[in-house]
């Protein structure tokens, strides 16, 4: 299919060309200039209609799409689209503007699994390191969806989308952080800690983390609703992040006590030494070459065995704490969880594509739909207004 629209990928071949520093950078001429902003401005234009095509799609019944021989497959395809065009900051808050949010939190109540984890990773966009939009879900009670596929869903993947979207949602923003409390969601996530799916037990443990150190005062309740115990499992689970993640949760609940008292656990203490005991001797066991992949795991279980059992750790004693090669100073452990990857180029997801990735093609709506001023009748193109997004995000 011939690309259509303003050739971005060879523009930033030539923004590349033009200033990699070994040449002095040269002044555009006012025709180059000219054709530059208006290639900027055509395809925010272009963006923008493209999204106005999308939401006429979603606000299309589900019964009318498939009369009309759209697949679940092409929705997801739709959506997959969707997701690129507000990588953007700009045009994820415009979402809303065109009437868009609304049918996309619609469809997390969908029929077809696929297309809740979808809608659900479209929605952990939208809201990424964006207060508007945040505000904008939680106005259109977006929340109450999420929470309930986190929570219900049949299907692993949604649930994990949906924790994933809630996890966006709630991240520096305390309303959101309010209303999942108040909708039990500790309970939730003590439930999520008990699946079987280490990529949910991972979310699930990077979110209680994070809560944890927002709201110092929730520590007790993490406590009494039995999260220890169940961490402490967790921490010799075979996924070494799950681990970490686990060891992470254990060592801010650790730091909490107030008593003054040696251990943070009570009668749990004898459980996780023996469990943190346990994982020194198989750090101490492993090949010198491997003991960097486990870098950042020494470190949470010297902290928390310190910080339980106030001594060193044998790692410590042993010299395994720091290597060669290794940061002096203890890592980040956590911020490279929630830290919100950064939005695609400005306004413009074309820009890093392959040239050569197939795109595919799917079918939407032509013409104004049936709530314009003409009363256009729907109809469904037989191969697309343009080409389906080939993004895929990673978890």
């Amino acid at each position: 299919m011939a690309k259509e629209g303003p050739d971005w990928e060879g523009l930033l071949k030539w923004s590349l060309a033009n200033s990699d520093g070994t040449r002095p950078s040269r002044n555009l001429s006012e025709e180059d200039r000219k054709w530059f902003m208006e290639a900027m401005q055509s395809q925010t234009l272009d963006v923008i209609k493209r999204m106005k095509e999308i939401t006429l799609v979603m606000q299309t019944p589900e019964q009318v799409l498939e009369e009309q021989g759209v697949t679940a497959s092409d929705i997801e395809d739709m959506l997959e689209e969707l997701q690129e065009h507000v990588e953007s900051i700009d045009m994820a808050n415009d979402l809303n503007s065109i009437g868009g949010l609304v049918p996309l939190l619609g469809y997390l109540k969908n029929s077809h699994a696929n297309i809740r984890a979808k809608a659900a990773d479209v929605v952990t966009t939208v809201v990424q390191n964006n207060p508007k939009s945040q505000q904008l879900v939680m106005e259109a009670k977006g929340l109450e969806p999420l929470l309930s596929n986190f929570t219900s869903d049949e299907d692993i993947t949604a649930r994990t989308k949906a924790l994933g979207a809630i996890s966006s949602l709630i991240m520096h923003n305390k309303p959101g952080i309010a209303a999942f409390r108040l909708a039990n969601g500790y309970g939730a996530l003590r439930d999520a800690l008990s699946s079987e799916n280490a990529r949910f037990q991972r979310k699930a443990l990077n979110l209680i983390h994070y809560l944890l150190r927002e709201n110092q005062s929730d520590c007790n309740v993490v406590t009494e609703l039995g999260f220890p115990r169940i961490m402490m499992h967790l921490a010799s689970s075979e996924d070494s992040e799950v681990r970490e993640a686990a060891l992470r949760g254990l060592l801010e609940l650790a730091k909490d006590r107030t008593d003054g008292t040696q251990g943070g656990f009570g009668e749990e203490d004898e459980k996780l030494k023996q469990i943190l005991q346990d994982r020194m001797n198989g750090i101490s066991a492993m090949p010198m070459e491997d003991l960097g992949a486990v870098k950042d795991e020494r470190q949470l279980v010297d902290s928390l065995w310190n910080a339980c059992f106030d001594e060193p750790s044998s790692l410590r004693e042993k010299g395994l704490l720091v290597l060669p090669g290794d940061d002096a100073l203890p890592p980040d452990v956590a911020g490279g969880h929630f830290e919100p990857p950064l939005r695609a180029w400005a306004a413009n997801p074309e820009f890093g594509r392959n040239a050569s990735t197939e795109k595919k093609e799917t079918p939407l709506l032509l013409g104004p739909g049936p709530s314009t001023e003409d009363g256009a009748r729907l109809q469904v193109s037989s191969n697309g207004d343009a080409d389906a997004g080939d993004h895929h995000r990673s978890d």
